[in-house]
């Protein structure tokens, strides 16, 4: 299942992640067929001696065999609502919006270690309650402006406007007062309060935006068009439904730094949109599409198949590192009636078979998901939570003690009112997985049916918490913060991600907990204690995991030695791979003669 939606902040460049309209084309044939004009940079005339120390280290997880130029083509499965990750965090438009506009902090891709970004340098105030970043002079918008504190201090305001649709970003700069300027280059926060992640919150989780672009338009309506930009790359061609291309800045800013040096290496980077599966995959063999992130097991397990594959023209590769693993799940509306009692949403879970929906419908792919932060026990850490096993006579009990009685018909009753609701769903392809409950849930007497949208509508009326049940998959991080997803407060505001509308006085004290404790460990076992109790009050039917990455791609890459680096995903190629044109002609050989390509390892283990 795609991860639709990220709630967590990554701390890792490719992790966090992570464009001037100038036309759109009606046809995006091209793509892939012929050469792409070569973006030769724009010599860097700064001092070098302004670099920041940390940034004239190598970045240890690029190759310096990396070579600028070419183009990668990424298959993407739903065209967002908006490119604007303030405004839509699909996975999608975090990628794109990512590349475009940069944080005032990166972190280092093994260490975790803060590093410089917008900001050269930055300091944190004995009792951690004020945070001063010294923006980095060299720092230029696509348009030659320098980015000021005046831009950090108009995003913070932009955010925080109740009338933007950011919620979600809200929930985090609630926590400090307005930043204070103190100078042109250097922007101050203080904190309410004391919260562990507070330097993360300001540092690496937002985006700095152009004060002079942006101050005056509507914020909600600036979904696809960015003519000004910090970042390595620039939008220039859209096509609503088919593709979002991107280009490399040839006078990117940062192009001279040497922890920048072998990353962003293509000239273009193409998301190439399918609504439809089998159409995609296609045009992926047929070499529509360059690399392939594979979230059905279907497709990886029945359809990768062929000659592009016996011969090895395709790279057919299953990674394994450290990445964080979030979850996916049915998420229950307990703002709705049906489901505001836990023994009804406990009956729900119980009905779902993912033993056989696993081995049968995903062909034993995945594992079963029995807590809401499963990377915490990948380790061999015993999970304390209690496995949910299919019992329909178990289901029939709950729902009874619920008082749901059957009527002379058969269905469930209660006060007169029918057991019936909607499974809002935004992807054909999943109804399968839905069948199979629907039937034991008809068994039981319970009426359910499907309705399904495609991702902008159903991503508006998620927002506006407008569904019985739905499918929602989760993102995570290094370092889980609990709060927007499950506190209370947040339950009843648009657009925040406690989809359930979950509300329980222990988690939030423990997220209250949380906040101030500083020592990982301690945290992470409060974290625990959370997943235990909400675990309990089933507010997902949760299903399973993937603690690999799956990526089908043509051979004519090459990538560093950890291909998708300590904590990746997919999302790891386009800011570390390389187009390789000895490699691209070895592949165009080996078709043009029929023959196949050498080896290569079909699963990368994580070495440390």
């Amino acid at each position: 299942m795609r991860k639709s939606l990220l709630v967590s902040k990554i701390f890792t460049v490719a992790f966090l992640f992570a464009i001037v309209f100038v036309h759109c084309s009606d046809s995006d044939s091209d793509f892939n067929g012929g050469k792409i004009s070569k973006i030769d940079e724009v010599p860097w005339t700064g001092d070098q001696g302004s670099i920041p120390d940390l940034s004239r280290e190598s970045n240890p997880a690029a190759s310096s065999d990396a070579k600028k130029g070419g183009r990668i083509s990424i298959y993407s499965h739903q065209f967002p609502k908006s490119l604007n990750y303030y405004l839509d965090q699909f996975s999608t438009t975090a990628r794109i919006f990512t590349s475009m506009f940069e944080s005032l902090v990166v972190y280092h891709p093994l260490t975790l270690e803060p590093y410089p970004n917008l900001a050269k340098s930055w300091k944190i105030s004995p009792d951690k309650r004020k945070f001063t970043f010294y923006l980095d002079q060299n720092a230029k918008w696509s348009d030659g402006k320098s980015v000021t504190a005046d831009d950090v201090i108009f995003t913070y305001n932009t955010i925080m406007n109740p009338s933007n649709a950011t919620a979600v970003f809200r929930i985090s700069l609630s926590r400090f007062e307005k930043p204070v300027k103190e100078d042109e280059f250097t922007v101050s926060f203080a904190a309410k309060e004391v919260h562990w992640n507070n330097f993360n919150d300001l540092a690496s989780s937002i985006f700095i935006l152009p004060k002079h672009y942006f101050e005056g338009k509507d914020f909600n309506k600036e979904n696809f068009e960015f003519p000004i930009v910090s970042g390595p790359y620039k939008l220039v061609e859209s096509k609503k439904g088919r593709y979002v291309k991107l280009e490399r800045r040839a006078d990117w800013w940062k192009r001279a730094y040497p922890f920048h040096k072998y990353t962003n290496n293509f000239d273009q980077v193409v998301y190439k949109v399918y609504n439809e599966e089998a159409v995609a995959l296609q045009a992926f063999k047929k070499g529509d599409i360059d690399v392939y992130p594979v979230y059905k097991a279907s497709v990886w397990v029945e359809e990768a198949k062929g000659e592009i594959f016996d011969k090895n023209w395709v790279a057919k590769q299953r990674f394994f590192n450290l990445k964080p693993i979030g979850f996916q799940g049915w998420a229950m509306n307990t703002r709705r009636e049906i489901f505001s009692d836990k023994r009804v949403r406990e009956a729900m879970a119980i009905l779902v078979d993912r033993k056989l929906m696993i081995d049968k419908l995903a062909y034993g792919e995945y594992d079963p998901t029995n807590s809401y932060y499963p990377d915490y026990y990948f380790g061999g850490e015993k999970n304390p939570n209690m496995p949910v096993e299919f019992n329909v006579e178990k289901a029939r009990k709950l729902l009874a003690e619920a008082g749901w009685k059957p009527n002379a018909q058969g269905m469930l009753e209660k006060g007169g009112k029918p057991f019936k609701f909607t499974i809002l769903d935004r992807d054909k392809s999943t109804e399968k997985y839905f069948t199979v409950f629907l039937e034991k849930a008809k068994e039981v007497g319970v009426d359910a049916n499907i309705e399904t949208t495609d991702l902008a509508a159903w991503s508006a009326r998620v927002d506006k918490y407008d569904f019985d049940m739905t499918w929602a998959a989760w993102g995570s991080g290094v370092f889980k913060d609990p709060e927007a997803q499950w506190h209370s407060k947040y339950a009843g505001e648009e657009g925040q991600p406690n989809l359930p509308g979950l509300k329980i006085p222990a988690v939030d004290a423990l997220i209250e907990k949380q906040k101030s404790e500083f020592d990982l460990n301690k945290r992470n076992s409060i974290v625990k204690e959370i997943d235990k109790i909400i675990y309990k009050e089933y507010p997902y039917v949760l299903l399973w995991h993937l603690p690999s990455t799956r990526i089908l791609y043509w051979r004519k890459f090459r990538s560093p030695n950890l291909p998708l680096g300590k904590y990746g995903t997919e999302d790891f190629v386009t800011d570390y791979w390389w187009f390789d044109e000895t490699t691209d002609a070895q592949l165009k050989e080996a078709i043009s003669s029929k023959k196949a390509l050498g080896e290569y390892k079909a699963v990368v283990p994580w070495i440390k």
